[in-house]
């Protein structure tokens, strides 16, 4: 049993957000980062089973700007 899975967060293009975990292939998307968190720990459950399942969701939002030089 993993201690916790992390969970890379980007803004969506087109709002909103998206997030991929490190280490297992779930990946999801909301239009609010309180949406976001819920549909992220629906989608832990669904992929683990209970006795798999990691105790702690570490979210790692990442946030590219670009700025004239």
């Amino acid at each position: 049993m993993a201690v916790e899975i992390i969970f890379l967060v980007e803004d969506a293009p087109e709002g909103g957000y998206t997030a991929r975990a490190l280490g297992a292939s779930i990946i999801t998307e909301a239009d609010t980062w309180d949406e976001l968190k819920q549909m992220i720990q629906d989608a832990v459950n669904v992929h683990f089973e209970p006795e798999d399942k990691p105790s702690l969701i570490r979210l790692h939002h990442v946030r590219d700007e670009v700025l004239a030089a």
